[in-house]
């Protein structure tokens, strides 16, 4: 019998990217399934097809930033399932704009969805988590938890608090039932950068600049990562990197923890340059 065959996965920002191929791939082993996304219509989409393939699918519509909404969405799998066992906080937005150029309402939107909603998620559903004989959090972070390049403070604020409450949280649950994973990915193909938000104060042409540069780097299917994630959550891997760039991200940071953006960044202009030749 498969690890997750019959359990119960909750998997938010499910509508599209990594999020929508961690559906399929658990799917895959077996796994009941409750996804959560703002967008409904593109939500109810893929719960849809994997209701056609026989499995069994909650969807809601969910705003991860608001605290209400994710504590209905806990009550709502405990009454549909009875149980959770495993828990994916992968709903993310991202920022565009150095510090000047963007405005306090623009990072408290992106820390309220991508640091709050993991807080959020991880305070209803641990719980019912901690029930279980074994349980999974996996909490998605991303390389810019592991760095912090220029133009990118609020999304990589986010993202290293999501690290960090991660690795805290991994410690306090050591020895227990629940496993605790945080999860880096490299450039994916899932489109976040051309849906990024423009800072207040933010050049639109420096945005569509980042977003093509991103574009360029974004070599990895979403499908390829979702597969990592899993087959790194059983077997008990609690620092999941996913492609090359982050196991290459996270060597330079370790080596050079003050100056590794002096050679990184050089490096990614010329990657951009050779690639658009």
């Amino acid at each position: 019998m498969r690890e997750l065959e019959q359990s119960v996965a909750v998997i938010t920002g499910a509508a599209t990217g990594i999020g929508r191929a961690l559906a399929d791939r658990i799917a895959d082993e077996g796994a009941r399934l409750c996804l959560a996304d703002i967008n409904q219509e593109a939500l109810d989409l893929v719960a849809d097809a994997l209701r056609a393939r026989g499995c069994d699918v909650l969807a809601y519509a969910v705003d991860v930033a608001d605290r209400q909404q994710v504590e209905a969405l806990c009550v709502n799998v405990v009454e549909h399932f009875g149980r959770a066992d495993l828990l994916i906080n992968n709903a993310g937005v991202a920022l565009c704009g150095g510090v000047e150029e963007i405005s306090l309402e623009d990072i408290e939107w992106l820390m309220g969805i991508n640091f709050w909603g993991m807080v959020y998620g991880v305070k209803y559903f641990l719980p019912i988590l901690q029930q279980q004989q074994k349980s999974y959090i996996v909490n998605v972070s991303s390389v810019f938890g592991l760095i912090a390049p220029p133009g990118q403070a609020a999304y990589a604020a986010s993202k290293f608090a999501v690290r960090g409450f991660t690795e805290t949280l991994r410690h306090e649950l050591a020895g227990t039932g629940v496993q605790v994973s945080s999860v880096h990915p490299a450039g994916i193909r899932t489109g976040i950068a051309k849906a990024s938000r423009l800072g207040a104060g933010t050049d639109p042409k420096k945005h569509d600049d980042e977003a093509a540069k991103f574009e360029f780097l974004a070599r990895i299917p979403p499908e390829r990562a979702a597969d990592r994630i899993v087959r790194g959550v059983l077997k008990g891997k609690t620092r999941i990197l996913i492609g090359r760039d982050a196991v290459v991200i996270d060597l330079f940071q370790r080596l050079l923890p003050e100056r590794y953006w002096r050679i990184m960044g050089p490096m990614l202009d010329w990657r951009v340059r050779k690639a658009r030749l």
